[in-house]
């Protein structure tokens, strides 16, 4: 059923005539509907006028604009400018047509009789109008590009949202009501907010929260939904507002995807690596991952620990990076490198004359780090007094300059680092309780390499290809034998060391290949004092491997044994059983 309504205001009856007009005109399939404002009659002259061509109208008004505005239309005519500019928007976007005529019951007239003129002449233009819209094909057209318009949309895998300046939803498509769950009907010609009580958009949009209405666009960006039914789907979403020609607001659009398949295979390739930078397939590893993920919009502090070289300001990094203050600074202080009596100045800054040297005013790394987070990394070597300070501004979010008497707001994220246990701390009284519980409401704690030597062979592999250029040299790899060493050390540097170790044996090498005898001595004498421990025993050789190496090295035994990190007296003594092992089968 193709529909179409005629609007107008003002009791002459515009929009009664136009629907008398093309309901006697109009094919079977087209329904025709007119609608005029509340408590209106119709003049007894329109009537008359009307009557005197066989059409009968009503005096009352059918339909009133608040009993139609939830209807779908497909084509929607304004009689009158005021019509125009109070009419709603109705769901489905219907084709909008302006016919601007003229009220003459508003217009000083000498006579009963002079109205009625004024009116038979508004009665023939809007019969030509209305007979000129449903010939030569005009409605047809509307009704074949509403109907390629309305499958393309419909088909599409975005959804599409669509509403108007009071934000009622008058345009769903099926992938919007698939993606969220919530079904045609249930939305149409309601406000968006009703709909949607957490905000579909997020909140950060013109329309949210009683923002003027201005032109504006946020494109592509993240938003986790959560269906009616409690199932988490993460969107890409783009909210832009419907402009007209002279640049006026009338609505939003919001076009979205459901892009959860995508995010978790983005997270399985990110665990055959690592993430966000920090190299890692152990699970101890993968957890650490996960509560990144779900710490990431949280603004609460946040407490790491680990040993040195773990790794800890990678972790906090990736915290930054995947929040909302992302666009904001990343701010790290390392406390245990400043001296007492300048941190306070380095952290809340200071005014002039505050002390001496101070000749003008400072920004603090609290001020520096605005919008965005601050990383305090050693946080187990502060006084007790900064202590203190440092937990008003947690807690309060406020600093005060050294010098000065003004109290400045910190719009910051807290995150802070040690290598020390800070719970032991507390319990020996050299770091405050109190401070201790509101930095470590969810601690993260990073393993050593030791409890991970699994992602020893990507990390080293990582760090050839990030010291390759440095180097001016391309290694490929190190052999079984150095491999073997790197797995048997302790670390006591963690990653930090390691990759410290790779630089050295880069330098150190001399060909594609890094050989035990490349390694820092701490490395080398650890594997030499291993072998040492057990005479006679040689390195195992796998078949797979040796196949390979030989293959790399173009059949060349000497060439393999060196890149297996045997002699090749093993070699050929092992290439040997295997063949005597073949022949035995055979």
């Amino acid at each position: 059923m193709f529909r179409i309504l005629f609007v107008c205001t003002g009791n002459a009856g515009r929009s009664q005539m136009a629907a008398a007009f093309a309901g006697r005109i109009a094919p079977k399939d087209i329904e025709v509907t007119c609608a005029a404002e509340e408590r209106t009659h119709v003049l007894s002259a329109t009537i008359r006028v009307m009557g005197e061509i066989g059409l009968e109208i009503s005096p009352l008004v059918t339909h009133s604009l608040h009993s139609v505005e939830s209807v779908p239309f497909d084509v929607v005519v304004t009689l009158c400018n005021k019509a125009r500019e109070i009419c709603p928007t109705f769901p489905g976007s219907p084709a909008l047509i302006h016919w601007p005529l003229r009220d003459p019951a508003k217009e000083s007239v000498a006579s009963e009789m002079h109205l009625e003129e004024e009116l038979r002449k508004m009665r023939d233009d809007i019969r030509y109008r209305v007979e000129g819209l449903f010939q030569h094909g005009f409605l047809e057209s509307i009704r074949q590009v509403r109907v390629t318009l309305g499958s393309l949309l419909d088909n599409l895998t975005d959804g599409v949202l669509a509403h108007d300046l009071d934000r009622r939803i008058f345009f769903f498509n099926r992938a919007a009501q698939r993606i969220t769950g919530c079904d045609y009907a249930q939305v149409i010609g309601r406000d968006c907010h009703d709909v949607f009580p957490e905000r579909f958009c997020g909140g950060d949009c013109a329309f949210c929260d009683g923002q003027s209405h201005t032109s504006q666009s946020k494109l592509r960006y993240p938003r986790t939904f959560i269906g009616k039914e409690g199932k988490r789907c993460d969107l890409e979403m783009s909210v832009v507002t419907i402009d007209t020609s002279n640049n006026d607001v009338t609505g939003a659009l919001v076009i979205f995807r459901d892009v959860s398949e995508m995010i978790h295979l983005r997270r399985r390739l990110e665990q055959s690596r690592g993430f966000c930078g920090i190299v890692g397939r152990h699970a101890l590893m993968q957890r650490i991952f996960d509560t990144i993920r779900e710490l990431a919009d949280i603004n609460f502090p946040i407490l790491i620990q680990g040993e040195t070289g773990t790794g800890k300001e990678m972790v906090a990094t990736a915290l930054h990076q995947l929040s909302k203050r992302s666009s904001g600074p990343f701010v790290p202080v390392n406390c245990g490198a400043l001296p007492e009596g300048t941190l306070e100045s380095e952290l809340f800054g200071h005014v002039r004359g505050a002390f001496t040297g101070a000749i003008h005013d400072r920004k603090g790394r609290f001020s520096l780090a605005e919008g965005g987070t601050i990383f305090l990394d050693e946080i187990g070597e502060i006084s007790p007094a900064m202590q203190v300070k440092l937990l008003r501004v947690v807690q309060e979010k406020w600093f005060t300059p050294v010098g000065g008497e003004k109290n400045i707001h910190a719009d910051v994220r807290v995150i802070c680092a040690s290598n020390r246990d800070l719970k032991l701390m507390t319990q020996r009284g050299l770091f405050r309780e109190d401070l201790f519980y509101r930095l470590a409401v969810v601690p993260i704690r990073v393993p050593p390499l030791r409890d991970r030597r699994s992602d020893i062979p990507l990390l080293v592999e990582h760090f050839l290809d990030k010291f390759s250029s440095d180097a001016g040299k391309r290694v490929k790899g190190v052999t079984a034998e150095a491999l073997a060493a790197l797995m048997k050390y302790h670390w006591p540097g963690n990653v930090r060391e390691l990759g410290n170790s790779i630089q050295y044996s880069m330098i150190k090498c001399h060909g594609e290949m890094l050989e035990v005898s490349d390694m820092p001595p701490e490395i080398f004498r650890g594997r030499a004092g291993a072998a040492a421990s057990r005479p006679g025993r040689r390195p195992k050789l796998e078949e797979a491997v040796v196949a390979n190496a030989l293959q790399r090295a173009g059949r060349n035994r000497a060439q393999a044994a060196r890149i297996l990190g045997v002699s090749r007296t093993t070699l050929y003594r092992y290439l040997a059983s295997r063949r005597t092992s073949h022949n035995a089968e055979a």
